[in-house]
């Protein structure tokens, strides 16, 4: 995985919001708020992935559960399914009916993630 690229996604993405979406954001009330919020949630947890998955197991004395891994796939499908579904929201791209709903499913996998984490003693 590389870092630069992990951070530069989110980073594209709010820029590219706040400059060249400016007038497609706007026409919604919150639109600009809500683009805000995709791109931080993507930025802090595309951290969190980097962090995992820049764990040396081999110098711990005891190696994390098999809950952190899994914590972490789910980040990876919880980011991807709300920061991705509030952009598809904001664009007006896809159906609403399938993205409406899958953003709190992915705040359900990105609070799970966060949990199997904890659990896993990193």
């Amino acid at each position: 995985m590389n870092i630069s690229h992990e951070i530069m996604k989110p980073s594209t993405s709010g820029a590219f919001g706040a400059h060249a979406l400016k007038a497609t954001l706007a026409k919604s009330p919150k639109g600009a708020d809500n683009w805000k919020t995709a791109v931080s949630y993507q930025l802090i947890h595309a951290t969190a992935l980097l962090f995992l998955s820049s764990i040396d197991t081999k110098s711990m004395k005891s190696p994390p559960s098999p809950s952190s891994w899994s914590g972490g796939k789910m980040m990876a499908w919880g980011t991807a399914m709300f920061s991705g579904s509030i952009y598809c929201l904001c664009l007006d791209i896809g159906p609403k009916k399938l993205f409406g709903p899958m953003t709190p499913v992915g705040g359900l996998f990105l609070i799970s993630g966060w949990v199997m984490v904890g659990m896993g003693k990193i």
